[in-house]
């Protein structure tokens, strides 16, 4: 008896010694675990060259913040083009997706996705949308950390009274401005809102044309050129501003210049642009979005609104105007941008001293 039980010993010594001896042999194979890397979902309602710079400085922002796309975090993006049956689907995909965060450009994908977290599944960063209050999604204009607890992000509203104000400086007897715009966006009638306080203050009467998709938008503004408007003004409609090129046609056949809130293209045939730098605001978003992705209660971050502005004026839309328009020498010293016969030139110092850029060819309405 003593005898089996002292061969049982040596058998169970001589399977632990194995079974350490194949542990320690297959060590140098293993792999060290890894954390996952997070997720994250962005979509923008349009192809829009200024809504894609902001897109831009999402991505950048984060990258600026430790989550580098591809690296240390994986970003999904989603372009609903305009369509908002498709937006509804991109949202419920993101709401209902494997992201720890979702990011939204412009204010319809700020709405439809809102609309499609009401359940406060994830965490939304939403910018590159003029006035979020006004989008009825429960964020206060008041009290800046009133706002659903999974909702947080960057307004970037600009003082529309401003633009105009710099409108009646390039014409002193400017007395109508014409502008087509969506009745349907929310930030859009916002603007417009704070155009007619402005152009009251100044006497200036503001003819509006209502558009429901950019396809009407050339009809609208040539119906604003038949009216007598000595300007066309763009807000940041993204219905009116897909289409600009038609409203660009219609001034340079009215022989009258068009001033935009959206800064874009020096080049492209606008004579004054006074806006937001869109990079910037995203960001400001993607900045946001590596605070939540570390930890940060979102319910106690601020909302904010964030105007970085840019100012271009493009000196060859002068020529061939019905009106005596002309640029003074302040805004040229405030400008960012200047287009003139030379190409275009970038303020880098922030002193006035501007600069040649390698932007493109400037001509006459960008063509």
């Amino acid at each position: 008896m003593l005898f089996a039980l002292r061969r049982l010993s040596l058998g169970i010594v001589l399977i632990i010694l194995a079974a350490g001896i194949l542990l320690l042999s297959d060590w140098g194979r293993r792999t060290p675990r890894t954390h996952r890397i997070p997720r994250a979902a962005l979509m923008q309602h349009a192809s829009v060259p200024l809504v894609d710079e902001g897109v831009q400085g999402m991505v950048d922002g984060l990258a600026a913040n430790g989550f580098v796309d591809g690296k240390t975090i994986l970003i999904q993006k989603f372009n609903a083009e305009g369509d908002i049956a498709v937006a509804n689907a991109i949202a419920r995909e993101m709401v209902t997706g494997d992201y720890e965060l979702l990011l939204t450009a412009t204010t319809p994908t700020l709405q439809i996705v809102a609309n499609a977290n009401r359940s406060g599944k994830k965490v939304q960063v939403f910018g590159i949308t003029s006035d979020p209050p006004g989008a009825g999604v429960g964020i206060s204009r008041e009290n800046p950390l009133d706002h659903p607890r999974n909702l947080v992000g960057v307004g970037s509203f600009l003082p529309v009274a401003e633009l105009f104000a710099m409108a009646r400086e390039l014409y002193p007897a400017l007395k109508t401005v014409g502008v087509a715009w969506n009745p349907a966006e929310a930030n859009s009638a916002a603007y417009v809102r704070d155009a007619r306080l402005a152009c009251k203050k100044l006497g200036i009467n503001l003819l509006e044309t209502p558009v429901e998709n950019s396809a009407g938008v050339r009809e609208a503004t040539d119906s604003l050129v038949s009216r007598g408007v000595q300007a066309l003004w763009v807000s940041s409609d993204l219905t009116v501003s897909v289409a600009l090129q038609s409203v660009l046609a219609s001034a340079q056949k009215g022989r009258i210049p068009v001033f935009t809130l959206t800064p874009d293209k020096p080049d492209r045939g606008t004579l004054l642009d006074y806006g937001v730098s869109y990079h910037g605001v995203g960001m400001i978003v993607g900045e946001i979005g590596a605070r939540v992705l570390r930890g940060v209660d979102p319910a106690t971050i601020p909302f904010v609104n964030a105007v970085p502005t840019w100012i271009v004026v493009n000196k060859l839309v002068l020529k061939g105007l019905k009106d005596p328009w002309r640029i003074p020498e302040d805004l040229m010293r405030r400008a960012d941008a200047i287009v003139d016969e030379t190409g275009v030139h970038r303020n880098r110092s922030g002193d006035g001293k501007f600069q040649p850029s390698a932007d493109s060819n400037p001509t006459r309405n960008g063509k």
